[in-house]
């Protein structure tokens, strides 16, 4: 029965129109119609109408079971998870009421005339093992929706016998970790629990303790959007030692980018090592190099800087010259990825020898023209000089954000303009008489706020104290201000201080209630509740057209 209505279509029911219900195993022919209401239905050759639902009406969930069966089975669930398994009872509730397939898979084996709670009971099969493991992982503190990653990604340690899981999650904590510090951990790289304790980390975390790291700094850099591979990480530790870093220098490598760390630096660093030394740099010098560019050490910066040697070796650009240039040019052609020398070549007619010389007399020709950007070199180079990513950086530091932090990576990809333009701006803002903590405050809240330059700002501060007599501290809740385009700002004023004039609004409305809603909202409470409300709204929009 259940199994049938699984299969049937329902639409709306109203009391004027018919309920239909179609079952995808018959043709159109094959539509059934019933009435909402107890009268008799007629049955004919080309009609399929059960019983049951003909002499009731049906009240069907989304998924297709009748509501009152699902609670029963709802119920029937949760009653044997939190009486006879002994789950709390917030879990025992979360886990019947989402569970959809597995509960149609029980319907779907008993009568639903019958008693559904005393049917389903004989069904219910003790998985002990994954329910134990499950309440194991909950009482420590993992949270559902991270057992449900656990459970996708390292299935099988829902099957360790009694007392593994618990004794595995206590060995980690034996290593000096914190109990929220393993359960970041755990979620974040599951993997950890499945086997052994991992060596590969254990070794991590003893030469990053060496380096002057603690557990805690290892793991507040993780993140659950993330996957980790300890083997490559050990290998990126090894892999530097092996090039001559010290313990100074490489603790000072990760604090300024804990990425590489996390990242690995990867293949492509061997290959960028062996090609400058191809090329005639020693050791040293490469090694020297490297420091002055961290950047180079991260896998895509590598495999770009990589990409463009081998292009410059390929052209036959002179050693010296091409040293020249990826000294003089190294950031810049690590941040960017290429053109194929092909699609370069086609603007020399496939000719290497001439693209060679007009890289030898400038280099920023093959920057115009390699990079998969519509932007020229001489831009590239100061958009992303090291000066200016430095810049930027202390500048953040200075408003408070945390080094290396996931929230200041995204700050540095909202600003735009170099470290001294974002500075003037905000000063610009702490000189309207904004003190910095409300102003920092108001970045971090809307960091495009600093995208406007200063004459911009200028201008809607001046707009906020002339226009309304507001005290600027009044944007302070709603920075976003600074983000809207000074002809809605002047127009939306100008009205809303007609309106205040005649006594019409409040005379104290927030900013954000003036400029966030929609103009159709506006001109509906804010134009039309005067009589000459409209008139006056379109002077306005003709007077500001014309400025």
């Amino acid at each position: 029965m259940i199994t049938g209505l699984n299969n049937l279509v329902l639409s709306p029911v109203s009391d004027k129109n018919p309920i239909f219900l179609q079952s995808p195993q018959f043709h159109t022919a094959s539509r059934i119609q019933f009435l909402h209401s107890s009268k008799p239905i007629s049955n004919n050759s080309n009609q399929f109408v059960p019983k049951s639902v003909a002499q009731s009406s049906i009240t069907l969930s989304t998924d297709g079971i009748r509501r009152p069966v699902k609670a029963d089975a709802q119920a029937a669930l949760f009653d044997y998870l939190h009486t006879t398994r002994g789950l709390s009872f917030l879990d025992s509730e979360h886990i019947s009421k989402n569970s959809p397939r597995f509960l149609e898979g029980l319907l779907a084996k008993v009568d639903s005339e019958k008693d559904v709670l005393r049917a389903l009971t004989k069904f219910f099969s003790d998985d002990e093992l994954l329910l134990d493991n499950y309440h194991t992982l909950s009482s420590y503190g993992l949270p559902r929706c991270e057992i449900g990653r656990l459970f996708k990604e390292v299935n099988e340690i829902f099957r360790y016998e009694c007392g593994v899981l618990d004794m595995k999650l206590r060995a980690y904590e034996q290593l000096g970790l914190r109990r929220s510090n393993v359960i970041k951990l755990v979620s974040c790289s599951p993997q950890l629990l499945a086997g052994d304790v991992d060596n590969a980390f254990v070794r991590v975390l003893e030469r990053m303790k060496e380096l002057g790291f603690d557990s805690n700094w290892i793991v507040g850099h993780l993140s659950s959007k993330n996957t980790y591979n300890w083997n490559r990480m050990l290998e990126t530790l090894c892999f530097l030692q092996e090039l001559g870093f010290s313990d100074v220098q490489m603790e000072a490598l990760f604090r300024e980018d804990a990425a590489l760390l996390f990242a690995g630096c990867g293949k492509q660093v061997d290959i960028v090592v062996a090609l400058l030394v191809k090329l005639g740099l020693k050791v040293e010098e490469v090694l020297d190099l490297m420091v002055k560019n961290l950047q180079i050490l991260s896998p895509k910066c590598a495999k770009n800087f990589s990409k463009a040697l081998a292009i410059l070796l390929e052209i036959g650009t002179k050693p010296e010259i091409t040293v020249q240039i990826l000294l003089s040019h190294m950031e810049v052609l690590a941040s960017h990825s290429l053109k194929g020398l092909k699609t370069v070549l086609k603007d020399f007619n496939g000719d290497k020898h001439s693209l060679c010389e007009a890289l030898e007399k400038n280099p920023s020709t093959f920057f115009n023209l390699a990079f998969k950007t519509k932007k020229s070199g001489a831009e590239f180079v100061a958009a992303r000089s090291p000066n200016n990513i430095v810049e930027k950086t202390d500048f953040l530091l200075r408003l408070g954000y945390v080094e290396n932090s996931e929230e200041m990576v995204k700050a540095l990809k909202q600003f735009r303009g170099r470290g001294d333009q974002l500075q003037e701006r905000f000063d610009c803002l702490v000189g309207a008489g904004l003190d910095f903590n409300t102003v920092s405050g108001m970045v971090k809240q809307a960091p495009t706020v600093l995208n406007q330059t200063r004459d911009i700002l200028e201008k809607k501060m001046d707009c906020l104290k002339n226009y309304l007599g507001y005290p600027v501290e009044s944007i302070a809740g709603f920075p976003s201000y600074l983000c809207y385009d000074m002809k809605r700002i002047s127009l939306r004023f100008s009205m809303y201080a007609w309106l205040r004039e005649k006594g019409y609004v409040k005379p104290m409305l927030s900013v954000s209630t003036l400029l966030a809603c929609s103009d159709a909202r506006f001109v509906k409470y804010y134009v039309d509740i005067h009589p000459n409300g409209p008139e006056m709204w379109e002077n306005l929009k003709r007077s500001l057209a014309s400025d």
